[in-house]
């Protein structure tokens, strides 16, 4: 049996940059990846990396950021005054803002630089812009 579309799927996997450096694994959680294979899930790369593949195969991939995460766009750097951010801690760069969206719902946002008036926030998701290299085995496949 080898993975299909539809198929539930779980994966162990761990992920790393050019470099080397780990920036997630399966063995993280305690459990293999679990998703539907071919129902954008997962990023483009890794859900069609999985196609084909047979329960117990591993293989390793490099995944490129427009496949990932996608580029860095530049339009989603936000300036936001400096009145706007919780008065209760100094906003230093690098440091990690919870945004809340109309919807209710919270994502994380980079500060990339401060000024006496402003801040400037980084909106792209922490893996924009990276290629991403994967070590994959196929734990189990349900149809």
């Amino acid at each position: 049996m080898t993975v299909k579309k539809g198929d539930k799927v779980k994966v162990d996997y761990t992920g790393t940059f050019d470099d080397g450096t780990v920036f997630d694994a399966s063995s993280n959680h305690g459990q293999p990846l679990e998703f539907e294979a071919g129902s954008g899930q997962v990023i483009k790369g890794f859900d069609d990396a999985v196609m084909g593949m047979k329960k117990g195969e591993e293989k390793k991939i490099v995944i490129p950021p427009a496949e990932a995460y996608g580029e860095i766009k530049a339009e989603l750097h936000k300036k936001v005054p400096r009145k706007q951010l919780p008065q209760d801690q100094e906003p230093k760069v690098g440091m990690v803002l919870a945004v809340g969206l109309p919807n209710g719902q919270q994502f994380p946002a980079r500060i990339v630089t401060v000024t006496a008036e402003e801040v400037t926030i980084d909106l792209n998701h922490p893996l924009a812009g990276k290629t991403l290299h994967f070590k994959i085995k196929v734990a189990d496949i349900a149809a």
